[in-house]
């Protein structure tokens, strides 16, 4: 195979910078025609000149090749050419509407993030409704020559979150997990890069005032970071932290995850949804997940699937990996998280790209 067609997004969302990121390692091996959902969000010339080439080539296309779509579940109908369509959803639910199975089924091949979406799909779909495709699993990446590892040098440690507000992120938990594991004469502090585009500014208000009312963010401990734009500038933020905390409910991949291990960080996160493809107890300080509930929100999430059922004694467990951390950190003893390096290694964009080339090969 020597052709293929990409339909994706290009842009600092989780869909873009997935799409980017295997634009950049097939394009490596194949010739790509790509076809941009939406305006393609660029940040560097590199970037640029390469998506200019894939949409020039675009112009004549091979029409035999496959086409992948990169998008969400509901909305796989749209392909180009004759080859194999291809959807690559990238969902966090263990459930689907009657309009994503339709789009589902209307596949020749479905790529998902992690074998726990794969039996996801296979568990919600009927056999009937499955005949219409094969399913590979075809994980995500890390930049691992942007994200190496390294030490911080800030004497307080340093807790860090990064993804857009939402219930579903579990930032709603983290808020009372470093307020139970800590007092104000504690060298703690707690970084939330967390802006949402897509919420209102009453809404954005309300999550930021979780934090800003809280007095840990009144002597500075915590700290409210913007949104930056490269990958870049999220290392050099990711650098300066010791731990990575996601009491998420559920995740379609987690790539901030990954990169934290990349990093050769502490990592706290649920052990549910798709991170456990690449969480585990070597590498991860894992939240046990007994119980899924109804995924409600009010926003996103009306009760068409289930996510992590999270409690009081999921906080109490939060703080208390916190404490460990801390005591490290303080007595010198906080080392590189090797497992979490070893980890990332293993799962980069070319790895990515090698799992798909596979998928046609079989």
């Amino acid at each position: 195979m020597k052709n293929i067609s990409l339909i994706a997004p290009i842009n600092q969302l989780g869909y873009g910078i997935a799409s980017l990121n295997i634009l950049k390692s097939l394009s490596k091996k194949l010739n790509v025609s790509l076809w941009p959902i939406g305006q393609p969000q660029i940040t560097n010339k590199e970037d640029y000149d390469l998506i200019i080439s894939c949409i020039e080539n675009a112009k004549k296309y091979d029409h035999k090749a496959p086409c992948i779509r990169i998008w969400h579940q509901n909305d796989l109908a749209q392909y180009v050419g004759k080859g194999e369509h291809v959807g690559f959803p990238i969902f966090e639910l263990d459930n689907f509407s009657s309009i994503e199975r339709h789009h589902l089924k209307s596949c020749d091949r479905l790529f998902v993030c992690s074998d726990w979406a794969k039996k996801v799909v296979q568990n919600v779909m009927t056999e009937y409704e499955r005949i219409y495709y094969y399913i590979n699993t075809v994980p995500l990446g890390v930049d691992t020559s942007i994200f190496k590892p390294c030490m911080s040098e800030n004497k307080n440690t340093i807790f860090f979150n990064c993804g857009k507000w939402e219930v579903r992120k579990g930032h709603d938990i983290l808020i009372k997990a470093f307020t139970c594991a800590f007092s104000e004469n504690d060298d703690a502090e707690l970084w939330m890069m967390c802006e949402n585009p897509f919420c209102s500014e009453e809404e954005a208000l309300s999550w930021e005032n979780k934090y800003k009312n809280n007095i840990f963010y009144n002597n500075g401990k915590i700290k409210l970071i913007p949104r930056v734009k490269t990958h870049e500038e999220v290392y050099n933020i990711m650098r300066q932290v010791d731990c990575g905390v996601f009491p998420s409910k559920a995740e379609g991949w987690n790539l901030e995850a990954l990169e934290i291990l990349s990093c050769g960080k502490e990592l706290i996160i649920t052990d549910y949804s798709a991170h456990t493809e690449f969480c585990n107890t070597l590498n991860s300080n894992l939240i046990p997940v007994e119980e899924t509930e109804l995924a409600f929100d009010n926003k996103w999430f009306f009760g068409q699937g289930s996510w992590a059922k999270l409690e009081d004694k999921h906080i109490d467990i939060i703080s208390k990996y916190m404490k460990q951390i801390h005591e490290k950190k303080q007595n010198n003893q906080l080392k590189l998280n090797y497992e979490g390096i070893e980890t990332a290694n293993k799962f980069t964009w070319d790895y990515t790209c090698e799992r798909i080339l596979d998928a046609f090969s079989n």
